[in-house]
């Protein structure tokens, strides 16, 4: 199987599957002598492990994260930093009902089609387990981004059709965490996680959407071809398991602007002497650079797939078959992918960050 990696001088791979004795992985390329805060790193797995909330899958995972190279005396030595996290309750015995049988909208199909063999507990390398691992990595690098003065916020900004209008800039961003959704405004939190127990109740799941800021980031950073910085972030976003959408921007909203609305028309700003926008619908990247504005983009997920019904589907030959709805499953992923979201920005700005001083004296 390829594609583990993602990033080229900050590089992550990852490993495991999720019913097998462990996930971790390595990061390469992370320069030496960063101070590492590995309560920060806990404390996002923390936000993205399951059972923390009745919102939430009832798997519990400590999620205990151990390093086993590449940190000394709490710095980072430049070699590679290997981690693992333990799996501990997993039930396999729950996914032996769909051992042959293919569940609606899972991987299961493909992953057999493909490779002739499956790992069905849990759905395997395709679970969403595996993004523990992109948190720890994204962790390592906001504290990388964070040593040059680069920010950056994810929160719950749509719930099915309940969804808060507010812009970003009138966002609380210390009140992203206040609620176990994970939504800035008080009020529309409540109502989602309403919403989203309502929808437990009947058995099923609801999607919605993810805003994520980038601020303080410098002006430079992305390659003008096939490695523009929003397409970089964009194909980061979009391998995030339940992710059907990305925007960056003015987004879709542009397809209806005229260019004379849509255009962000340059200044100087006086005190600092910086060139910049008076409008931010470029999203913070222009010619696939980023131009030193805020990079705000939106995500989208779909529900989860797995649903408390029985669904009608087949089995590996052909038979049709009912797959029985069982097992321990969120109602939604939203609450639990923000800081997936926020590490998955992480890896590629903190990526492009140190390919932006390649080649400089």
């Amino acid at each position: 199987m390829a594609g583990n990696s993602i990033g080229q001088l900050f590089r992550l791979t990852t490993y495991g599957e999720s019913h097998g004795k462990s996930i971790g992985g390595i990061i390469d390329g992370c320069p030496a002598g960063l101070i590492v805060d590995i309560e920060k790193i806990q404390l996002a797995l923390n936000r993205r492990k399951p059972g923390q909330s009745n919102i939430t899958t009832q798997r519990k995972e400590d999620d205990q994260l151990v390093f086993l190279s590449g940190i000394f005396e709490g710095k980072t030595t430049g070699t590679p930093i290997a981690f693992e996290i333990q799996n501990k309750d997993h039930k396999s015995k729950d996914y032996h009902h769909i051992k042959d049988s293919y569940r609606p909208s899972h991987a299961d199909y493909v992953y057999d089609a493909k490779y002739g063999h499956r790992d069905y507990r849990g759905g395997g390398r395709s679970s969403a387990r595996e993004t523990a691992c992109r948190v720890v990595g994204g962790s390592i690098g906001e504290q990388l981004l964070a040593h040059y003065g680069v920010r950056i916020f994810s929160y719950v900004q749509s719930v099915g059709s309940l969804a808060l209008t507010k812009s970003y800039s009138e966002i609380d961003f210390t009140k992203i965490f206040s609620n176990i959704v994970r939504c800035p405004d008080s009020e529309m939190a409540d109502k989602m996680i309403a919403y989203i127990e309502e929808v437990k109740k009947r058995g099923d799941t609801v999607g919605g959407t993810i805003q994520c800021v980038i601020q303080g980031l410098p002006v430079g950073l992305g390659e003008p071809v096939f490695d523009k910085l929003h397409a970089d972030l964009a194909k980061a976003m979009m391998s995030i398991n339940a992710v059907k959408g990305f925007e960056y921007g003015s987004g879709f909203q542009a397809a209806k602007m005229y260019g004379s609305e849509h255009n962000d028309a340059f200044y100087k700003e006086e005190e600092s002497g910086r060139i910049r926008t008076k409008s931010n619908l470029s999203g913070g990247i222009q010619g696939g650079i980023s131009n030193g504005e805020d990079i705000y983009c939106k995500i989208a997920f779909k529900p989860i797939a797995t649903i408390m019904h029985n669904q009608e589907s087949v089995n590996k030959k052909g038979e049709k078959t009912t797959v029985e709805g069982k097992g321990r499953h969120d109602p939604s992923v939203l609450p639990r992918a923000v800081p997936i979201v926020s590490a998955m920005a992480a890896l590629v700005m903190a990526d492009h960050l140190l390919r932006s001083k390649v080649g400089k004296i």
